[in-house]
């Protein structure tokens, strides 16, 4: 029951009537608080305090402690004790204010412009009120601007650095509610509306500044999300009347040649939470070696990424990137700061590499393992359909390439590829084969038996080869950024073992199974990988299907803006029911990657974690009693439910998110329209 005690109802009302001016009392006199009164809420601690062997970054060194909350407590500022401490040991079992998140409007408090006064002093001025990145091409926010809107507009679907840089823009718009876009994206918009993105951000660059945004949801019962990049197909950054730590300026980079952290001794770096790709890989080159890291550029790293198990170019060598980790450096639910590694907090450590993001409090940085740069060769071609070339042949020569999947990976490779059929015609690109630690010749010998035997079906491919004398270069030219920001196409993916290739009718069926998607005018864009290397790797959470895995295949539904809500229902549903019932068949004993999955994914938790769900789930209900993180499909987030649908069975994230099973009256903010 969420009736609450006395004890609770006399704790709301009495933050209910805090202050109606945020106030200090110093020496007995009542002060205004403003910046000359009340500085920053954080002390320096030693960077060689983690219980790591890498030091703390500056920006980790500013901690807010138990001595500041009492000396800010002492002074008498004002709503202080809404910026306590948790205690996972005394956590009640139910919030103290009801089942459901607090909604802006709803408590006095929040986001009472008193309470965010107080709240940005204490931050040191870095909270930020929403206003959506489109907004300059409405009225709605004041802001609205021709220029900057065409330039937004130019840049919306093929610069994803413009959202990443941005505290609230995210990739999967569809499920924020599509409610300030570009007009290319959304023709029909009349207006712009803050919709799922969150009400407020902080724009992190210190723990303290975590702690507090974390002790602050806690106690109000927010719904807190986390943003790095924003690059998550579920929208896990995101949230209507959330409130959001925006980690994406934690950019601090450190090279140590000879680290040793446990068992390890080699190369290593340590690197903040919004790092990027593209920086770690440039960062990465300058030294001569390499890390293991996403195929997108603008990607963060040790954010989501590494978090949810992160798989890699070079994953068939050296694994997932989770597999790297060394340490982290996290800020926890009750707003503590810890260290997570092999020797301090290890159920947590093993938890954070793969268990997901969002789900067991904030990573501030991480140190990971680097390796000897080595060179790579590439390889890529296209072959489309028409007047000379047969579907069926098209298929047959596919099939060539199908076959030698698990002869590929155990030679190191990796291949990105799409099957397209939406077109009218078929339509298979190569992008690209990537084959670390190969030369030239050696691709070719490996790739010999498959080009006779497409040659031998009348098809000259003209592959094209190039060789690169580091990773780095070879990474750069052959991935470029990534596209952004639709709200006219959904994702599935599954994870298909090794196992299917060793029978000849199972692989037969797992074939047509991906052909059935591409034939009925989908979208399969796919990767020949598979992490588990030879040389072993960790014990960690990381989904055990990955380690049979030797393709990770993403089936993609598509719609365009004309199409009626009915018939994009249609395909949404299909994608879901029917083709992703197609591949869970061929391989019912596998499961499906979290960073790229179906948002609506059944049976989540035996999908993404296996048999390490069980383990991940009492470690969140010892962790996070208080539910403070909370993100689609991650750990425990079977206890909660949107209150409202985008297509019928899609949770919006533009609704209010309340204990399931409680939330009797659906809501939401504003009327949610993706098309017309």
């Amino acid at each position: 029951m969420y009736c609450g005690t006395l004890l609770r109802v006399g704790l709301v009302l009495a933050l209910s009537r805090l202050g109606f001016a945020q106030t200090i009392v110093v020496n007995g006199q009542v002060l205004s608080a403003n910046e000359s009164t009340v500085h920053p809420a954080f002390v320096t601690v030693d960077p060689s305090s983690s219980n790591a062997t890498a030091d703390l970054f500056p920006g980790e060194t500013y901690q807010f402690t138990d001595a500041v909350l009492a000396n800010l407590t002492d002074l008498g500022l004002t709503n202080i004790v809404l910026f306590g401490f948790g205690d996972p040991a005394t956590a009640p079992n139910q919030s103290i204010i009801g089942p459901c998140k607090t909604f802006p409007g709803e408590f006095v408090v929040f986001p009472g412009d008193i309470t965010n006064r107080v709240f940005n002093l204490l931050l040191g001025g870095s909270l930020i009120k929403t206003k959506p990145l489109a907004s300059p091409c409405y009225s709605d926010y004041g802001n609205q601007n021709a220029a900057k809107c065409a330039e937004i507009t130019s840049r919306w679907s093929d610069d994803s650095y413009i959202h990443t840089n941005d505290p609230t823009s995210i990739n999967a718009v569809l499920f924020e509610g599509t409610s300030c876009v570009p007009h290319t994206v959304n023709p029909y918009a009349l207006n712009c509306t803050i919709g799922a993105y969150p009400t407020m951000s902080v724009n992190v660059t210190t723990t303290s500044q975590i702690q507090l945004a974390i002790n602050l949801a806690r106690n109000l019962n927010l719904r807190l999300v986390v943003k790095n990049t924003g690059h998550d197909y579920s929208a896990k950054s995101t949230g209507a009347g959330s409130l959001s730590l925006w980690t994406h300026n934690m950019k601090d980079i450190k090279f140590y040649e000879d680290y040793e952290e446990g068992s390890y001794n080699g190369p290593a770096f340590k690197m903040g939470a919004g790092v990027q790709v593209f920086e770690a890989y440039k960062a990465a080159h300058e030294h001569n070696v390499i890390i293991i890291g996403a195929e997108g550029k603008s990607v963060g790293l040790t954010g989501g990424y590494i978090l949810g198990g992160g798989h890699s170019p070079l994953s068939s060598l050296y694994g997932m990137a989770a597999d790297q980790v060394l340490s982290m450096e996290i800020v926890t639910p009750d707003g503590r700061f810890v260290t997570a590694s092999e020797k301090s907090n290890a159920d947590l450590f093993w938890a954070l590499r793969g268990g997901g993001g969002s789900t067991y409090g904030v990573v501030t940085s991480m140190v990971i393992k680097a390796f000897p740069d080595l060179p790579v060769t590439t390889l890529t071609f296209s072959l489309t359909t028409g007047e000379n070339l047969s579907p069926d042949q098209w298929w047959e020569a596919v099939r060539a390439y199908f076959d030698d999947f698990v002869k590929y990976t155990d030679a190191g490779n990796y291949a990105h590829f799409n099957l397209n059929s939406s077109s009218g015609a078929y339509v298979w690109e190569m992008a690209p084969w990537f084959a670390p630690n190969m030369s030239k010749p050696e691709l070719q010998a490996l790739a010999a038996p498959f080009f006779k035997k497409v040659g031998d079906l009348g098809i000259d491919l003209k592959p094209v080869y190039q060789e690169y004398t580091n990773f780095y270069d070879a990474w750069d030219k052959s991935f470029p950024l990534e596209l952004w920001g639709s709200n006219l196409a959904r994702y599935g993916s599954r994870l298909f073992p090794r196992e299917n290739w060793e029978d000849p009718a199972t692989l037969s069926s797992t074939f047509d199974a991906i052909r059935y998607v591409v034939d009925v005018g989908a979208i399969v864009s796919a990767y020949n990988v598979a992490p588990a290397p030879k040389s072993g790797y960790p014990d960690n959470a990381v989904n055990p299907a990955w380690r049979n895995a030797v393709l990770h295949a993403m089936d993609i539904a598509a719609w365009s803006q004309e199409m009626t809500p009915e018939l994009i229902t249609f395909w949404s549903t299909q994608l879901t029911a029917i083709w992703g019932a197609r591949w869970r068949d061929v391989s019912p004993n596998s499961g499906a990657y979290l960073g790229e999955s179906d948002y609506i994914e059944p049976d989540f938790q035996q999908s993404f974690w296996g048999n390490k769900y069980d383990r991940l789930y009492q470690l969140k209900r010892k962790l996070d009693p208080w539910d403070v993180f909370y993100a689609q499909n991650a750990v425990g987030s079977e206890n909660w439910e949107m209150s409202d649908f985008i297509f019928g069975a899609l949770p919006s994230q533009n609704s209010r998110l309340c204990r399931k099973g409680t939330n009797s009256n659906p809501w939401r903010r504003s009327e949610m329209k993706t098309t017309h």
